[in-house]
């Protein structure tokens, strides 16, 4: 995968202006690392767990009817994650320390994204193509495979007979 420079550019003057954060990552809404900035932190780990927090935050945030989530921030005795949705498709999640100036992490955070996210539309190189479309077979590889559902696995299972039966 090809990371747009720009966007690296972008994590690392967001590490410049904000001291107390630990690493960030920019993925895609389905858990997919775009680009990270992050050093001790697993960034496939960080993305995919972001990616299922965001998902769940944003059925939150439509049960109590406020609208389309924009942020979200877990407070840890250690210190803060806090993920940004960053258009429809993606989010930023930073890292930081408990020491950090939470109102300046938001502040810097929602600036980088606003950023990426005009990055990402003038060169979406990080989404991946569409799939090419299979051609239609045809001969006698062409029919159609027998349809498996979990009973019919089971039905070829020798069954333990009962007391009752």
């Amino acid at each position: 995968m090809t990371v747009d420079p720009a966007v690296l550019d972008e994590l690392g003057r967001l590490r410049s202006r904000v001291p107390e954060l630990s690493g960030s990552v920019l993925a895609t809404a389905d858990g997919l690392v775009v680009a990270h900035d992050s050093h001790g932190i697993e960034p496939d780990t960080l993305a995919a767990l972001a990616a299922a927090h965001l998902a769940l935050a944003r059925r939150f945030a439509h049960a109590v009817d406020h609208g389309e989530l924009r942020e979200s921030v877990v407070e840890c005795d250690g210190g803060y994650i806090t993920s940004y949705t960053a258009g429809p498709n993606a989010l930023l999640t930073v890292v930081t320390s408990g020491d950090a100036n939470l109102a300046r992490v938001h502040l810097e955070a929602r600036r980088c994204v606003r950023r990426i996210v005009k990055l990402l539309a003038l060169e979406p190189a990080w989404q991946q193509p569409p799939r090419p479309e299979i051609p239609h077979q045809t001969g006698p590889s062409s029919i159609p495979l027998a349809r498996r559902t979990p009973m019919a696995t089971l039905s070829g299972i020798p069954r333990r007979r009962t007391a009752a039966g």
